[in-house]
């Protein structure tokens, strides 16, 4: 907006002008103002200390903050295709701003090249086999390749068990046609390999393969670092990403002596990221990355316009949920957005079934048009990094790649990726931070939609082909775990329980006095129960009235809800009811605190517990088989 002075020129509109000059020291007097509302006097807090309460501390010890200003972003951040690389490889192409790849994974050749045909006549650019034990057979790789442009689509391949294999049955396709190819991925990455099964891939594999691929000059990028392993595996952005700059590292380091050098080699590494559903996380990474590996290789003596690290991106495994998978389709939406914003060359969306079995026409459509629409119809390619400048994502990057380098120089010093990936030093770490993850699910500060907040109980079950085993993994392999998983317990014991008694576990939530005492009570109950599958049937009523309809309801389990004036007046009278219906265990909605006699109830549910604990623990008291 700008305005015209006498002589025509033009000026910015001053916006500000005539308003008083704000800073930190008059914000906080009105953050304190905010969170002190509604609290007790003994719980007021000042300026300081309310921010802490909207400050956001990772699980991997990175820091949000609730405000940012110019002042946090007030270094210079480049620009794209330069060093540091942070803000991308070069300016986004609007036509084609990222690969969109697709992943595909059925056994059955003939299904998986119907399926490769489909995608790719109705908008993918490239194709990620996942071949071997459960997936793909090797030995039909150019059978489902058949048809394929391949001047026009890369392909990227995946080995479950044998990396050699994969590797060579793609160079066979892709061989005769390298002078015109658009490239593809022989997905080697002997040190993700161990990590995912325990069994070890020997390094003269990448050494051979690489020097062929220089020799011939074959379109490919022979070595992949999958650091998805580290993310599955429980570890945090932090950890993602330094055990994915260390493989590099000892990568470069084991190329070296194999004769070829880092500037050779760097063309034909890449790097597989995972997206998840935090997209400012996920900008950050991938920016992160390449300011970690621009160093790396500027060190290595790469010449400027080689050190760019491309990213293929996933979206995140470990978030997706078998319970209510619909919501994938959300996670999956924000996840890449992510990837792109950050800059990402290629990326695949997960199907939002994948946990039910083999995807069908329909979760493949919408996994590979949700990154169309993000490109041509949101149109975030038209920007490169669009996020850059951003004190919030630049902070953030900062603090990613400073606490990734910390934990890469630990690695070092205990010998490199292989060594601490075999001594346990990985597994512990990633132990650690996804323990404390897990804490985090169980009490709800790490919301999981449709799994910890607003399940749907009567959701119908998905039906897909199953998807066949692949091959078991090794003692030493790390070990896979979903956010979701330990909450998706809960419904599995419920769901057995009805399947041999006839019923769900049920619950009563008994309501006294009026709605507006008892309501916001009453919905945090029935959604808390409901994450374990047990089924609340509402009683309103006044104390005295309780028993009939108790013994109706044929519950074994009762919930008191209402507010603590009403629990002082109406509680003790209420308990005693619900004893003499037949009610064996009788929890309360608040604080046991809000009772007279906080032993007359045999539990509590409020914000903040563990609700895996505790939800165990009424099953058990129901009867429900573990």
């Amino acid at each position: 907006m700008a305005a015209s002075d006498e002589g025509g020129a033009h000026s910015l509109l001053p916006l500000g002008a005539g308003f008083p000059a704000a800073d930190e020291s008059d914000w906080l007097p009105l953050v304190a103002k905010v969170v002190n509302r509604g609290r007790s006097e003994d719980r007021m807090v000042d300026g300081e200390a309310a921010v802490e309460t909207l400050t956001t501390h990772t699980v991997d010890g990175l820091t949000i903050d609730p405000l940012y200003g110019p002042g946090d972003a007030d270094h210079a951040i480049g620009r794209p295709g330069a060093m540091p690389f942070t803000r991308g490889l070069g300016l986004s192409d609007p036509h084609m701003p990222w690969e969109v790849r697709t992943l595909h994974d059925d056994p059955d050749p003939a299904i998986t090249h119907e399926a490769i045909l489909t995608d790719l006549a109705r908008g993918a650019h490239s194709l990620w086999l996942t071949v071997g034990a459960g997936a793909i057979p090797v030995d039909t790789i150019a059978m489902v390749l058949d048809g394929v442009e391949l001047d026009m689509a890369s392909v990227a391949v995946t080995a479950t068990d044998d990396q050699a294999a994969a590797a060579e049955a793609l160079l066979a396709v892709i061989e005769p046609v390298a002078s015109n190819a658009a490239g593809g991925s022989l997905g080697v990455d002997p040190i993700g390999h161990l990590a995912r099964t325990g069994r070890p891939t020997p390094d003269a594999l990448m050494v051979d393969l690489m020097s062929r691929c220089i020799e011939r000059e074959l379109p490919v990028e022979v070595l992949t670092v999958d650091s998805r392993v580290y993310h599955d595996a429980g570890g945090g952005d932090v950890e993602e990403l330094a055990c994915g700059i260390a493989t590099g590292i000892e990568y470069l380091r084991g190329l070296d002596r194999g004769g070829i050098s880092p500037t050779d080699a760097v063309d034909r590494l890449g790097f597989r990221v995972t997206a998840g559903a935090d997209q400012f996380l996920t900008i950050a990474r991938l920016r992160a990355l390449r300011r970690l590996w621009a160093r790396v290789t500027e060190e290595c003596g790469v010449p400027e316009n080689r050190r760019g690290a491309r990213q293929h991106a996933v979206t995140s495994w470990r978030m997706m949920t078998r319970d209510d998978p619909w919501v994938n389709m959300l996670r999956c939406t924000i996840a890449g957005f992510g990837a792109v914003v950050g800059g990402a060359q290629a990326l695949t969306v997960l199907p939002f079934d994948l946990l039910w079995g083999l995807p069908d026409e329909f979760s493949r459509r919408i996994a590979r048009n949700t990154q169309i629409l993000l490109a041509e119809e949101s149109m975030i390619g038209w920007v490169s990094d669009p996020a850059g400048g951003a004190p919030y994502v630049e902070s953030l990057t900062d603090q990613l790649a400073t606490s990734a380098w910390a934990l890469v120089r630990e690695i070092e010093a205990a010998g490199g990726m292989r060594r601490a990936l075999e001594d346990g030093i990985v597994a512990d770490r990633l132990a650690e931070v996804g323990a404390a993850r897990a804490q985090r699910v169980a009490d709800r500060s790490h919301p999981i939609t449709g799994v910890t907040m607003f399940p749907n109980i009567d959701e119908d079950p998905v039906r897909r082909r199953p998807r066949p085993a692949g091959p078991e993994p090794g003692p030493d392999a790390l070990i896979r775990i979903r956010d979701a998983e330990p909450i998706e317990a809960l419904r599995d014991r419920a769901r057995a329980h009805e399947a041999s008694s006839g019923a769900p576990p049920r619950a009563i939530l008994a309501c006294l006095g009026p709605r507006r005492e008892f309501g916001a009570r009453e919905a945090f109950a029935n959604n808390l129960l409901a994450v374990a599958g047990i089924e609340s049937v509402l009683v309103e009523a006044e104390s005295a009235d309780l028993g009939a309809e108790v013994s109706d309801a044929g519950a074994s389990l009762a919930v008191l809800c209402s507010s603590p004036k009403t629990y002082a007046e109406l509680a003790a009278d209420a308990i005693a009811t619900l004893r003499a219906a037949g009610v064996g265990t009788v929890y309360l909605a608040g604080s046991p605190s809000e009772l007279a006699d906080p032993d007359a109830v045999d539990g509590h549910i409020r914000m903040g517990i563990d609700i895996v604990e505790t939800l165990h623990t009424i099953l058990d008291r129901q009867g429900v088989a573990r």
